[in-house]
């Protein structure tokens, strides 16, 4: 083959090297990498913030103020700040261990594994939501299982399903989440029959933190129409270190 023909090949072989390169940059990231951008965007690597959570039945609804502070993925603290009647209780998780403190009765319950799934406060949230005692990273594996046109923007479908050896009930997750920006519109949860559990939506999308996020979360249960748990996020402080005082019994039982 003369020289002429490999230079003319290898000038062919360029541009469609160049395409194809150009094609895999285009791909969404693989699922892990999609949730691990999410957990980042929703929690940072520390979070000081004030939520408002109401709890909604088609008999009656109330409304929590809470305080929040999490160093992932070691360490939780919830406070109840509102209303009075509630005041003071607090949850503190530190590795796989949960407390629940009760002003009222001045008392720390230690909550075992087997109740990581219970409600929280009668919230459609559980235990292992408010305290992220499970980690949607460590406990899962990840897939992408489709990407969907929704509101004309293409949306990535993640399927989280839990390891063989990890301490959680979900038989899987779902994430729908932009691919343009990653930003999280919803998660479905399934049960290991394969039945839907509850679904959370994630909306009211605005700048908290200096991050711009979902600040509206509405979690409803399938089986109980007309009950939902809406947490809205007031304001947060993203990726700054929280002192070791806020993760300690002793600060468990401070009013």
């Amino acid at each position: 083959m003369n020289t002429r023909r490999v230079l003319l090949r290898l000038a062919a072989a360029v541009p469609l090297a160049a395409l194809a390169t150009a094609g895999v940059r285009a791909q969404p990231p693989e699922g892990r990498e999609i949730l691990d951008k999410v957990e980042k965007l929703l929690w940072g690597s520390t979070v000081q913030g004030e939520y408002e959570m109401t709890i909604a039945t088609p008999r009656w609804q109330r409304t929590l103020g809470l305080r929040l502070w999490m160093d992932r993925p070691r360490r939780s603290f919830v406070r109840i700040l509102s209303p009075a009647k509630e005041a003071g209780i607090g949850s503190l998780r530190i590795g796989t261990e949960m407390w629940n403190y009760l002003p009222n009765v001045e008392r720390i319950v230690k909550i075992p594994p087997s109740m990581m799934l219970q409600p929280w406060m009668g919230s459609d949230f559980t235990n292992d939501d408010l305290v992220k005692e499970s980690s949607i990273l460590d406990d899962y594996t990840h897939k992408v299982l489709a990407t969907v046109q929704l509101d004309g923007a293409a949306v990535v479908q993640v399927e989280a399903v839990p390891k063989p050896d990890a301490a959680v009930v979900w038989g899987r997750i779902v994430y729908w989440v932009r691919r343009a920006d990653t930003m999280p519109l919803k998660q479905e949860f399934f049960s290991e029959r394969g039945e839907r559990v509850r679904v959370l939506v994630f909306s009211d999308v605005r700048q908290v933190g200096g991050r711009i996020l979902p600040t509206r979360w509405e979690m409803r249960p399938d089986a109980k129409p007309g009950n939902s748990t809406t947490v809205v996020l007031k304001e947060a402080t993203f990726d700054r270190p929280v002192d070791d005082e806020i993760f300690s019994q002793r600060n468990l039982q401070k009013r």
